[in-house]
């Protein structure tokens, strides 16, 4: 009788009666396993050997934490002195991936935690056989949220004060237009990552003179690095739209700045890049035709993303997808600018989906690099945002909207899903802007309302900057029906009717403060049937009424399923933020839908 490689029964040692069948219970499959002792698979092995372990939907208590068709590496082991063989092909295949220590894969354990636990067994307080899961993951980390902070107002709250708004809030980047004193000097010892900005009107000096950047450099970060957690230097912004042509002066400014750094030993620990705006490029839908603007390319472009390749460094990216919207309403929805459910664009270049506005615009950047031969440069979002007021013509500047962009956004990032259709891997790490309403900022009323905060350090709106509540949101990766060609990608006919305005995020919207939590169908089946299984299950979720033959049964999909059992266990947790997510599979709405004859209760 052949062994099954997915048997619940494998064992390792006549001795050491331990089971896999905990970890095949919780959703992991044995893809293989590789004994150094042994030639061939069979029931029962030695201590050491490795086991080839892939998670499908998830498992134990943080079922929606791990993304489908993960890899991992577990050495089962009886003695935590053994040790991977590095010349065993098995090993050499899991040392190219990301290490973590970890019981059951849960607990994150670091090696010094590891050398105790061997020093304890060696003084006999540790009499039992060692389970070392040494488990090597193939997914990246989630990318960070920060902010803008801009002060071009006179009447702001001082640094220290900023800085404990920023403390309070969670927020951990945040990126100067200046590099100024008392800012730097308030930051010093939070361990916020900072950036700091040489501004446009230097840029010339600080092209045109190695010491002007020395000078600048040690003036404005080597005099508070490491106590101020400098990481980046901005050169300049939006260069190639300011009224004064100063495309000429980027990259030799850039390479000073650079430069600079080296001399002063800060290379390894502070980038040098340049925000550039999405005017850089000449086309950019469909997003597989992005390019740049052909005056730019040999004379910036090219040297500058072969500067950010030669020093490890990012472009970093200016992206308002409000502006696109703002301006072409007649034929790009609401619910596409601002992350919600919604049919999706399918590129007729590439054949991909897109299911909002701000992929697709950094698609066009990826494919306008690409272009170039530069499509391996990282991308960090160096602006981006939504007006919460706007003049009478400035479509779509709102409160409610902009407590979708940028709550919907937050999410995405921080869970490990910011990955574009074309980049689907590439998690990036966004700057909101802007942490205040400037009130001195010229132009549209739209310009003075960016803001996070209000200068009282009041919310413009409610959105967290951190992943919470027990729904498992965790890290869980947006699922490639989103964007790869397939046979769908919008809503069913039983997706849930919502209301075209409807908001996501924490905003409370509707009239009487009533909120419900629904389905989020663009995630794919596979997302919505994880949640529902959660929300069923431990959640404790009311999910009688979706029994067959009950009153909320019909109809009988997974998405109007998990509407309600998404809601149910929102409403129960008092509607608390973060409670309403999912892993991305559920937003809250602030009208009351309705799934066929069924609608969703607004209280536990």
């Amino acid at each position: 009788m052949e062994d099954d490689p997915n048997d619940h029964n494998l064992y390792f040692s006549s001795t050491w009666q331990t089971k896999l069948s905990d970890l095949v219970h919780y959703g992991m499959q044995i893809q293989n396993i590789y004994n150094p002792t042994s030639a061939s698979k069979r029931s029962t092995y030695r201590c050491p050997c490795i086991v080839e372990l892939a998670a499908c939907d998830g498992f134990g208590n943080d079922r929606m934490r791990y993304p489908r068709r993960t890899w991992w590496f577990a050495l089962i082991t009886a003695d935590p002195r053994d040790r991977l063989n590095v010349d065993d092909p098995f090993a050499k295949r899991a040392d190219k991936e990301r290490t973590f220590l970890s019981f059951s894969g849960t607990l994150p354990f670091s090696p010094f935690l590891i050398a105790m636990l061997c020093l304890m067994r060696s003084m006999g307080l540790l009499p039992f056989c060692s389970i070392l899961l040494l488990l090597f993951s193939s997914t990246l980390e989630a990318g960070s949220i920060g902010v803008n902070y801009g002060r071009v107002a006179n009447n702001l709250p001082p640094p220290t004060k900023v800085v404990e708004l920023l403390k309070s809030n969670g927020i951990g980047h945040v990126k100067l237009y200046d590099a100024d004193p008392s800012v730097l000097r308030a930051l010093a010892g939070t361990g916020i990552k900072v950036v700091v900005t040489i501004p446009n009107e230097i840029l010339a000096a600080t092209a045109a003179r190695p010491a002007f950047a020395v000078a600048w450099v040690q003036r404005n970060v080597a005099a508070y690095y490491p106590s101020t957690q400098i990481h980046a230097v901005a050169v300049g912004n939006e260069v190639f739209v300011y009224p004064r042509n100063l495309t000429n002066f980027l990259v030799p400014a850039m390479q000073n700045v650079h430069a600079a750094l080296c001399r002063l030993h800060l290379d390894g620990n502070v980038k040098v890049s340049s925000p550039i705006a999405l005017t850089a490029l000449q086309n950019s839908y469909p997003s597989s035709a992005g390019c740049f603007r052909p005056e730019l390319v040999e004379t910036v472009m090219r040297p500058m993303l072969e500067f950010l390749r030669q020093t490890d460094s990012y472009l970093m990216v200016n992206a308002y997808p409000f502006f696109a919207y703002e301006a072409n309403t007649d034929v790009i929805s609401l619910d596409y600018a601002l992350f919600r459910p919604n049919e999706g664009v399918v590129d007729s270049g590439n054949g991909l989906r897109y299911y909002s506005l701000f992929d697709a615009q950094i698609d066009a950047v990826f494919a306008a690099m690409s272009a170039i031969k530069y499509d391996d440069i990282k991308i960090v979002i160096s602006e981006t945002g939504w007006p919460s007021a706007g003049d009478a013509n400035e479509k779509g500047a709102a409160v409610a909207n902009a407590a979708a962009y940028n709550g919907n956004l937050i999410r995405r990032v921080l869970s490990g899903n910011a990955g574009t259709p074309l980049k689907p891997q590439a998690d990036m790490d966004v700057y909101l802007f802007a942490l205040f309403n400037e009130n001195q900022k010229p132009g549209l009323t739209s310009e003075r309302n960016y803001g996070l905060f209000y200068p009282n350090e009041g919310k413009v709106y409610d959105v967290e900057f951190t992943l919470g509540g027990n729904n498992g949101g965790g890290r869980l990766r947006w699922e490639e029906d989103r964007g790869r060609p397939s046979n769908g990608g919008g809503s069913s006919s039983s997706t849930p009717q919502l209301p075209p305005a409807a908001s996501a995020g924490t905003v409370r919207a509707s009239s009487t403060g009533e909120s419900w939590c629904v389905a989020n169908a663009m995630v794919g089946k596979a997302r919505l049937q994880a949640g529902l299984d959660f929300a069923c299950g431990e959640g404790g979720a009311d999910c009688r009424p979706i029994q067959r033959g009950a009153a909320c049964y019909e109809p009988d999909t997974v998405e109007a399923h998990a509407s309600y059992a998404f809601n149910s266990y929102y409403q129960r947790k008092g509607r608390a933020g973060g409670s309403c997510y999912f892993g991305g599979a559920a937003y809250v709405v602030s009208q009351p839908p309705k799934i066929g004859n069924c609608g969703l209760p607004s209280g536990a």
